[in-house]
């Protein structure tokens, strides 16, 4: 099993930028591919950005590719997003989750963070 923990929301004027992290318990950090998910008020949650076990494979949702970046530290069993030239619309919860498939679909994921709140002003 894996426990994420999110840190590094806040608030941020439109164009700024944000690094979440994602600190995830267990010793089986390097066995599971990890996302970032994300929740505006009165919305679904949508997929943000996945990393595969080996950081080899990233994949993002149109929406923030080019201004998002994923990563992960295995030493440190972190997960990373950088976030730049951030709009708006950009303004969520931000979850971070776990599994061990490869995959942008939320419904698969067993593993979740509590969420950490970014917002952008305008």
């Amino acid at each position: 099993q894996v426990q994420p923990v999110e840190s590094g929301g806040g608030l941020v004027q439109s164009g700024g930028s944000l690094r979440l992290s994602c600190a995830a318990s267990g010793r089986t950090f390097n066995s599971y591919a990890m996302a970032w998910f994300r929740q505006a008020p009165g919305k679904d949650r949508e997929f943000v950005a996945v990393i595969s076990q080996t950081g080899g494979r990233t994949y993002y949702a149109d929406s923030v590719l080019g201004r998002f970046t994923i990563s992960r530290d295995s030493a440190k069993n972190t997960v990373y997003l950088q976030m730049n030239s951030l709009k708006p619309q950009d303004t969520a919860i931000y979850y971070c989750a776990a599994d061990p498939i490869l995959t942008r679909d939320h419904a698969r994921y067993d593993y979740w963070g509590q969420g950490t709140q970014v917002t952008v002003s305008s």
